[in-house]
């Protein structure tokens, strides 16, 4: 629509309009000739000249404008004419919303205007003049509904943005019955704990005088506890066996199993403890949550899921890697032993069994193991290849190899294991070389890794709601699945680019 002016308005127009504003100008009979500048926010946007009887200046968009007219009559003196300011605003109101989801229990009040700011490009903030259908919803049934907040400015531009509201059912008794209970069982196990102390104390107290010494068969609190987790992982064992999936996965976690001071027996148990510490990891969750007095979200709930999942991964593979360095380092010894023991005409079985005398940590039962199998009767190849199934190490193959050839063919063993002591101390002059030259860059390498997880923590310390928009959209759930993802690639790629064979 638009509003038509038909002679100038010399006073300044008030209130602004979200309208087209026409003016028309109408030459006097004594004016031989006119020309206009049109001004839009103090700028020049338009200029024009004519004899003509009538014109029509046309505004259309947002802004101050203002017209000044130059009258030539027919003795050539000008006469200039200043126009008013007209106001043009087309321009809705911005509705800021905080959060485009909220959870509200049954029955309860929401404030309005809490998680609002409303701005105007003329009128400013305008928040005060929201209005919403909140007096229109039944927030006594449970489900989403949807709250419009509704906006005009003077102008007369009207802008409207929805928020959903997920009603939930109030369960505050049931989060103080929970709290009373996690209470009441922290209180207990503190005084089992006081008591088990007083008990100890009296035993060692009363031992003195006794004459003959007490004999205590009972059992631990820790070691109950340690005994109920492994029974319960030996029961959800039994019930994931039958997968054939878990079986094929469960394998990768063989080589695991001397770390666990016989912890695990099979591969299988290793899936099983990973499904138990999940479980503990989402209780702690789920009791931090509940003292809290706060309700868990699904992405709360995933994430210790998680995290508790591979968190047994992340401990054995560091020691796995201590195992790996420590066994590497000291088959180099236990060949020098050996070779020592050839030189000196002893047998291989001899050998064998100095390196379990001389030699301490994960080689000296490895060597132990190889005693006993030759004991029992194993023959030599088969005990080395054991052996190497065990450690499955490149050096352990080659020496495998070599001392099956010489069992079969014959030939000069002291020659032999020589050579495989030079070949294998080289081999690790090169590559302590090796991590000396590419150790900056490593280092520069796991600060990257380290950075992004750094800068995650230390702003989600100053502003804990920075991240929210990452979870309470799905085009924020997308964008964190996405940079998850990339992460993971990156870590990759970097890592085989890295990772050096010898």
């Amino acid at each position: 629509m638009n509003e038509n002016v038909d002679s100038l308005n010399i006073t300044s127009q008030i209130k602004p309009i979200n309208k087209d504003i026409i003016v028309e100008y109408t030459k006097k009979d004594s004016i031989v000739s006119y020309n206009y500048n049109l001004y839009k926010d103090n700028k020049i946007i338009d200029t024009y000249s004519s004899t003509n009887k009538k014109t029509s200046i046309i505004m259309d968009e947002t802004g101050e404008y203002k017209i000044v007219i130059n009258e030539i009559d027919i003795n050539g003196n000008i006469n200039t004419i200043n126009s008013g300011i007209y106001r043009i605003d087309k321009e809705k109101p911005v509705i800021n919303v905080s959060n485009q989801l909220l959870t509200m229990h049954k029955g309860d009040k929401l404030d309005l205007l809490s998680d609002i700011k409303v701005i105007d490009n003329i009128d400013g903030d305008i928040t005060s003049k929201v209005t919403t259908n909140y007096n229109e919803l039944d927030f006594n049934t449970l489900g989403i509904k949807k709250l419009i907040y509704s906006v005009t400015d003077e102008a007369g531009n009207t802008a409207t943005k929805t928020v959903n509201i997920n009603v939930v059912s109030n369960i505050s008794s049931s989060l103080i019955y929970i709290q009373i209970g996690i209470i009441t069982l922290l209180i207990f196990l503190f005084f089992l704990i006081l008591s088990f102390r007083r008990s100890a104390k009296l035993e060692k107290r009363i031992s003195k005088f006794s004459i003959r010494p007490i004999k205590d068969n009972t059992i631990s609190l820790f070691d109950n506890l340690i005994n109920f987790y492994q029974k319960l992982v030996l029961k959800i064992s039994k019930i994931i066996n039958k997968s054939i999936f878990i079986q094929k996965y469960s394998k990768r976690f063989n080589k695991y199993l001397p770390l666990c001071n016989n912890l695990y027996k099979e591969p299988i148990d290793f899936v099983s403890s990973k499904i138990v510490i999940s479980l503990i990891f989402l209780s702690l969750a789920v009791f931090s949550k509940t003292i809290q007095y706060k309700l868990i979200s699904v992405y709360e709930l995933f994430i210790p899921i998680i995290i508790g999942f591979f968190v047994l991964d992340i401990i054995y593979l560091s020691k796995y890697k201590l195992y790996r360095n420590r066994m590497e380092n000291d088959l180099l010894q236990a060949i020098i032993i050996m070779n020592n023991a050839f030189k000196s005409g002893r047998s291989i079985t001899q050998a064998i069994k100095l390196v379990t005398t001389e030699l301490e940590g994960p080689i000296k039962e490895e060597f132990r193991k190889m005693d006993l199998e030759l004991n029992f009767g194993l023959s030599i190849d088969i005990v080395f290849k054991r052996f190497s199934e065990r450690i499955n190490m490149e050096e352990v193959t080659y020496l495998t190899a070599s001392l099956s050839i010489l069992n079969k063919t014959g030939g000069n063993i002291i020659k032999v294991f020589s050579s495989i002591e030079r070949s294998l101390f080289n081999k690790k002059k090169l590559k302590l070389e090796l991590n000396a030259l590419i150790g900056s860059s490593k280092l520069i390498v796991y600060v990257l890794f380290l950075v992004p997880i750094f800068f995650i923590i230390l702003v989600s310390l100053v502003n804990p709601n920075y991240f929210q928009a990452f979870f309470t959209n799905s085009l924020g759930i997308i964008l964190l699945v996405s940079m998850i993802i990339y992460y993971i690639i990156y870590i990759i790629i970097v890592n085989k680019i890295m990772k050096v064979r010898m």
